[in-house]
């Protein structure tokens, strides 16, 4: 896991010089084909000053679009902008490749616009790539994942309509009972199930908790059953590689097939920056062979997207560097552990991955008024909450943390 840091002054002139590789609507090309231009110069005028110091809001003025899949093929790069999608090839390369320890060039990938879509597009490809190659019938596909799974999972499932196998977890540990998944893929086969796609949680969205994806996989290989791993890292994707040096969520694994990696979570890019990463030779299960006037066919649920969002999280990986990115992940786990010791001496029961930033606490401890001035996030509410989470991002600030636990334990204080 190893990329050069660039500076400032570097990434401004590998973007500039990408864009440039592009078309520009206001140049000398004609381009008369495109059903697409620059943003409307009545608000996003294209001579502010700032922008010669801006290389991703130019990109954003000069609006390019990347429809399509471009590791697949230099087919797949549309001429008009080249330059920018080669720019969301190396980043599909690096996320990949260094991050997830995959192989050389043996990876596809796409900027989806979040963690929802790249989901769905897993489980859209595997549902496709099981009817095509293996002739199978829906009924006898499903979908399986444990009820800390995202929400994306039950949305698939209904898009595609694949039935949903939901895996109760244990009330501690947040993993999946032996009993459950035992008990309940016995019951999907004795149905008539034969297929089976296999969502593995790299953080769950409210609790933080990792999912065994060696025991999922050794499960349905025992099992005797055709199935592949798709793991959600929309969240964990950009801090546990970097915090866990004994990960097993690579495509040095064999078990997994594809990943989801959101930009917009730990990395901090622009809402709409999510990454969806699969082994090659799975893309072609989703192409849509209708889209003929797009170079190399469209792979995607999106389909047009924004080009710039692609620029936001390669230049956010290259001015950090590994070295930076990894000191910059292990300092909000620092500050995480902190919180977690004081929980402890007030005796507040939590869960917790130690390698990620995610604090879920159990809501018997915290009121109405402390969840409602420090904005925590319950697991409900539509019913009573059984717990309520605290995520350390950049954004918190050490006084905020501190005034938190100051007004916790003068609750707890007076309660006792």
């Amino acid at each position: 896991m190893f990329w050069k840091k660039l500076s400032h002054e570097e990434i401004k002139e590998h973007i500039f010089k990408a864009l440039d590789e592009n078309l520009d609507y206001r140049g000398d090309h004609p381009i008369l084909g495109i059903p697409g231009t620059y943003l409307d110069t009545t608000e996003f005028y294209p001579d502010a000053p700032f922008l010669k110091d801006a290389p991703f809001m130019s990109a954003m003025i000069r609006n390019p679009n990347h429809i399509g899949c471009h590791t697949l093929s230099e087919e797949s790069v549309l001429e008009v902008f080249q330059g920018t999608q080669k720019i969301e090839r190396d980043l599909i390369k690096l996320v990949a490749e260094e991050i997830f320890n995959g192989n050389p060039g043996e990876q596809d990938g796409y900027v989806a616009t979040g963690g929802t879509e790249a989901n769905i597009e897993a489980m859209w490809i595997y549902r496709n790539y099981f009817q095509e190659a293996y002739g199978a019938k829906l009924h006898e596909i499903a979908l399986v994942y444990s009820e800390d799974s995202h929400y994306s999972m039950p949305k698939g499932g209904n898009l595609l309509s694949l039935q949903s196998i939901i895996l109760q977890v244990d009330e501690n540990t947040r993993q999946i009972t032996d009993e459950s998944l035992n008990t309940k893929i016995a019951e999907a086969r004795k149905n008539g199930v034969k297929y089976f796609i296999v969502i593995a949680n790299l953080s769950t969205t409210m609790f933080g908790s990792v999912d065994d994806v060696d025991r999922l996989g050794d499960f349905f290989t025992n099992e005797n059953v055709l199935f592949k791993i798709h793991v959600d890292a929309a969240y964990g994707g950009f801090i546990y590689p970097f915090t866990n040096d004994q990960s097993r969520f690579s495509f040095q694994n064999p078990y997994i097939n594809s990943i989801t990696a959101d930009g917009h979570k730990m990395l901090q890019t622009p809402y709409g920056t999510g990454l969806f990463l699969i082994r090659k030779g799975f893309m072609h299960y989703v192409c849509t062979n209708e889209a003929q006037y797009i170079p190399g066919k469209d792979y995607t649920l999106s389909g047009s997207r924004s080009g710039a969002n692609a620029v936001s999280m390669w230049m956010i990986l290259k001015i950090h560097g590994s070295e930076g990115w990894k000191y910059k992940m292990a300092s909000l786990l620092d500050r995480t552990e902190r919180i977690c010791k004081k929980l402890e001496y007030m005796g507040v029961e939590y869960f917790r991955d130690p390698f990620l930033n995610i604090i879920t606490m159990k809501a018997k401890y915290i009121s109405p008024k402390i969840a409602n001035k420090y904005h925590l996030v319950a697991d409900s509410y539509e019913f009573k909450p059984k717990w309520y989470k605290i995520v350390v991002m950049p954004h918190v600030r050490q006084g905020t943390l501190d005034s938190f636990l100051m007004d916790l334990d003068a609750e707890l204080k007076a309660k006792a």
